[in-house]
Formats: structure tokens, sequence, C-alpha cells
């Protein structure tokens, strides 16, 4: 699978941005910042890439109160993260996993968003 260091120059520095946005709680801008490199994309990364955009617009509807929205995405994610491996594309996808699983159960209490951080993606460039 590719991981950023195959991206040309212009979408690595557009896929820090978007790292960036998502863990600065930017995430319509991150889906946005994604969603440009994802179109140009095909194969496990383009699939990857839209895993990481449907968690970014999971939050986006959290953060507006939209927890229906918020579950749908958050459960299309994790579905297309199943099959990768703990560390994936630079990220601890592992703990990102057990994070969102986590989201996922509170969301679908009713408990939104009270009471824990949101959360970052660890991303360590490869």
């Amino acid at each position: 699978m590719t991981g950023p260091k195959d991206l040309a120059p212009e979408e690595r520095l557009a896929f820090e941005k978007g790292v960036d946005e998502f863990n600065r709680g930017f995430y319509f801008e991150c889906h946005d910042t994604l969603e440009d490199i994802w179109t140009g994309l095909r194969g496990e990364s383009r699939d990857f890439l839209q895993g990481l955009i449907q968690v970014s617009v999971g939050f986006y509807h959290l953060s507006n109160g939209n927890l229906v929205g918020a579950e749908s995405l958050l459960e299309r994610a994790l579905k297309r993260f199943a099959t990768y491996p703990e560390r994936c594309y630079g990220f601890d996808l592992g703990a990102h996993r057990l994070e969102l699983r986590e989201w996922l159960e509170r969301v679908r209490a009713g408990g939104g968003e009270a009471g824990l951080p949101y959360p970052r993606w660890v991303f360590l460039p490869e």
C-alpha cells in the first residue's frame, strides 16, 4: 500500500494539512482537504483516505449535535478500517480504532460529546 511518501509533494503537504486540521477540530476543512487528494487516488490508499474522510465528517456531525449522522459515519469508517494493519499510512490505526469504538458506543448511548476529549490523529510520517 502506498503512503504519504508516495504522494506528490503538493499532495503530501495537503495530507499533512488535513491531519493538522483534524487535530485542531476543523473537521469540515479536513474533509475538504483530504477529499481533494482522495479524488486522484486509486486502490487501497484511496479506500483508506475515504475512511479518514468519514471520521472527519462524523466528528463534524457530532460537533453540530447530529448524533445520527455521527453514528453512521463512524460505523462506516470502522468497517472500512477493519482490513488494515495496526499501523497504516503513518497512523497508529489500532489505537484510533479503539478510540472510535469508544466514541461510537457513547454516541449510540445518546451521550454525544460530553466527557471525552475529541480524538487526535497520531501520524508519524513514513
